[in-house]
């Protein structure tokens, strides 16, 4: 009777330090499979790393320089391409140092900042690509009224609204995440700080933050996806029927579906990951983890060429600057025979 008393005094001991206690720091573990060999990795994030950072800052660049640029639509995607890089430089230098150096703890402080920034900066993204289709919905299809709505008034407006719709709700999200508990387990099963993977782990009820989580996508993903669809279609049934030529439908047929391609990617292998641990959804971490990267990492390497190799204008603008470098750099002066060069 008294070994079996101080045992369950033992267990609820065990149990009462458990609820008191919580991680401070935490571990990441993004493909476990390949732990051994996972400086493998390394190299191709490097390169996507870098592939990004020079792909939208020269895109940036070009847009800055050249004065043709600065109308609505090419704000709009300097823009994008100006949170591409904020996104990756949020996520994948601290990965890389964790698949070189096995530099993978980070402070739960750390760990919901990182949650914060880079959600929030997702939910810009979806923002941006909301207002590029509707910009394009309202010159393509509302021409003559295009100066009227399209104006700083709006963009004034479209700011506003993006910065309160996404700090209200990915600070709500972080809010809820950080008032949890986490006695159990304190290895997070990615790369980085993402919003299920770190709320998976808490010893308590995690049903408000699941909510969150789900109000997130319906909220960005279920309303900005199908305005951005809608604007799209409604596009391609202008264009095809102006269009005269077999080239000119297919070229803004190749146009519209590159486009709506890309978007598809970021929302739905975003939706996908983030709602994996809501409905729980079996699929294996290193899978998980890799898409987790992808919808970050894929549409910011591939914009710089969507919106910018592809477009004439920008494209134009890129071999004006390049020209004139080229002209400032390598001064030649042809003289005739004979005579000395001046």
């Amino acid at each position: 009777m008294a070994e079996h008393g101080g045992g369950e005094a033992g267990t609820m001991l065990q149990v009462s330090l458990g609820r008191n206690f919580s991680h401070s720091t935490f571990v990441f573990r993004g493909f476990p499979a390949l732990h051994g060999h996972r400086w493998l990795l390394a190299l191709p994030f490097s390169g996507s790393f870098l592939s990004v950072l020079l792909g939208n800052s020269l895109l940036v660049h070009v847009v800055h320089r050249v004065e043709s640029l600065h109308s609505p639509m090419y704000l709009l995607i300097c823009t994008l391409c100006v949170v591409d890089i904020l996104v990756v430089i949020t996520i994948i230098p601290n990965m890389l140092l964790g698949l070189l150096f096995d530099w993978d703890e980070i402070s739960l402080a750390g760990c919901l900042s990182q949650m914060f920034f880079t959600h929030f900066l997702s939910s810009v993204e979806s923002t941006l690509l909301l207002a590029m289709a509707l910009d394009r919905y309202v010159a393509i299809c509302q021409p003559l009224r295009y100066a009227e709505i399209v104006d700083s008034s709006m963009f004034m407006w479209l700011l506003v609204f993006t910065l309160l719709r996404s700090i209200s709700i990915m600070a709500t999200l972080v809010g809820l995440a950080g008032s949890l508990w986490f006695c159990g387990s304190n290895v997070i099963q990615h790369c980085y700080c993402d919003h299920m993977a770190l709320v998976s782990l808490a010893c308590d009820s995690t049903e408000r933050s699941s909510i969150a989580g789900l109000a997130v996508i319906v909220c960005f993903v279920g309303v900005d996806i199908s305005l951005i669809f809608f604007s799209y279609m409604r596009i391609l049934s202008v264009v095809l029927q102006a269009a005269s030529a077999g080239e000119d439908r297919w070229k803004a047929l190749h146009t519209c579906s590159t486009h709506l391609i890309v978007m598809m990617c970021f929302y739905l292998v975003g939706s996908v990951t983030f709602l994996s641990r809501n409905l729980n959804i079996d699929i294996p971490t290193d899978i998980n983890t890799f898409m987790g990267l992808l919808y970050i990492l894929f549409p910011a390497t591939i914009n710089p060429i969507i919106y910018g190799v592809r477009t004439k204008e920008i494209r134009n603008g890129f071999f004006r600057i390049f020209k004139l470098r080229t002209k400032r750099i390598m001064p030649i002066k042809v003289c005739p025979a004979g005579k000395r060069q001046s």
